[in-house]
């Protein structure tokens, strides 16, 4: 990693996890690989704070434990990268296995369980569902009818979250503004 840190794959420690190594990696990796509208990629930093604006817009108040639940849930793609869910579901079980001891580490470094309580995945995958609708139909070419059926129904944001959020920023925007969100939440 940029910091220096050597993360073993097979044994991840999360005395080995940096969230600037998170914030670095995952500004750089992209969404729905990389075919998407705009001048830059639509990063997984960029998808995580969106996913934890829907989740705020479906829930209302979130509590600091479930913020960094929502900030964190695909960190493991800063190693390991994203790929589109049928590839995921061809290649079973050792991507998952180490997507899985990646998140126990990195949940670990940062005081939250290893494993998150089912209501509190039930919010993010909910989320996590609703920013997929709204990147499928606004950036990735999907229609209205086939990201219905692939996520479910469509979130409600403002207008001008909706165009900040969905509209890819450069690397280091997405970097910046995922450090900050991580910071305002750590400080809490």
């Amino acid at each position: 990693m940029l910091s220096g840190r050597r993360l073993d794959l097979i044994d991840p420690s999360p005395l080995d996890v940096e969230i600037e190594d998170i914030a670095h990696g995952l500004a750089r990796v992209a969404r729905w690989n990389g075919q998407t509208h705009g001048n830059h990629i639509f990063s997984v930093a960029q998808h995580t704070l969106l996913v934890e604006e829907v989740a705020h817009r479906q829930v209302g108040m979130l509590d600091r434990r479930l913020r960094l639940a929502l900030l964190l849930h695909d960190a493991p793609e800063y190693v390991i990268g994203d790929m589109i869910s049928p590839f995921k579901a061809i290649i079973e079980g050792n991507y998952k296995t180490v997507e899985r001891r990646l998140l126990t580490a990195i949940h670990l470094r940062f005081g939250l369980p290893p494993e998150l309580p089912p209501d509190v995945v039930a919010i993010i995958k909910a989320a996590d569902r609703g920013a997929a609708f709204l990147e499928a139909t606004l950036l990735a070419g999907f229609g209205v009818t086939e990201a219905r059926r692939f996520f479910g129904a469509r979130p409600a944001l403002p207008a001008a979250a909706e165009k900040d959020y969905l509209s890819p920023w450069p690397a280091e925007t997405a970097k910046r503004r995922l450090l900050e969100r991580f910071a305002d939440i750590a400080d809490r």
